[in-house]
């Protein structure tokens, strides 16, 4: 692993403080978690915020090795300004992907309800005071209404996104790179490593939804394929236009 570099490392004590605080505040997740945007706690900066927010240690931990393992590499030879433009757009990609599809589905169940004669507006008002009305439930499916339910109250955090987008474009810099995870000592090349990873979120993730039947594994898996389609498409514009070789320093 080459030297950390100066964004990286800015980004690493930014994770660092963020955590240390939400675990003296645990408050501080109701104000920089991300939730959903008809949830009244949702506010126009979660977006930013919620990739410094983590859950657990093992969270930060996993996040903050792969922040410095492949953002010092990829900083290395972008610079500062545009490591942190990428960066910053995966983990906005991220945060796009994730809710649009909870909004779609939050959103069918909705129209199940409006077409059975409840009010958008009376749902919105029962779901704001953490209640629900036992009737729904007889209306749409036990895997649609936990989607639904989840997906107004629940909130996401992480840097994930973002660091998915960092993979991504070391995949593509330094495809026969050879990378290995800790429970598969097998080294394995870039160009198949995060593809394969990126095939396991999306299958995890739409075996996940009502679609499926529900089930979901607590990880907010679209999130990681919304930051690696970021930046993907962010790498594949910059060779296009052989923008990718210029530093922004």
């Amino acid at each position: 692993m080459m030297n950390m570099t100066p964004v990286v490392k800015q980004l690493l004590i930014i994770n660092i403080i963020f955590f240390i605080g939400s675990q003296l505040v645990p408050v501080s997740y109701e104000y920089f978690a991300m939730f959903f945007p008809e949830n009244p706690s949702f506010k126009v900066w979660q977006p930013i915020t919620h990739m410094f927010m983590h859950g657990g240690i093992m969270h930060i931990a996993f996040n903050m090795f792969a922040l410095v393992s492949f953002g010092s590499a990829l900083e290395h030879f972008w610079g500062g300004k545009k490591f942190l433009f990428f960066y910053i757009s995966c983990g906005l990609g991220s945060a796009l992907l994730h809710t649009a599809v909870n909004y779609y589905f939050f959103e069918d169940t909705i129209s199940t309800l409006t077409a059975n004669g409840f009010h958008k507006a009376d749902i919105l008002n029962i779901l704001s005071q953490g209640k629900i009305d036992t009737r729904w439930q007889s209306l749409v499916s036990v895997a649609q209404f936990d989607g639904f339910t989840s997906a107004y109250i629940g909130t996401v955090v992480g840097a994930s996104g973002a660091i998915y987008g960092l993979l991504t474009a070391f995949a593509f810099m330094f495809p026969n790179a050879e990378l290995a995870l800790l429970f598969i000592p097998v080294p394995i090349k870039a160009k198949y490593f995060v593809p394969g990873l990126l095939l396991m979120d999306l299958f995890l993730g739409v075996k996940g939804t009502s679609l499926f039947g529900g089930g979901g594994t607590g990880i907010a898996h679209f999130a990681h394929v919304g930051g690696a389609i970021t930046g993907f498409l962010m790498m594949w514009y910059w060779k296009k236009n052989q923008f990718n070789n210029n530093r922004w320093n």
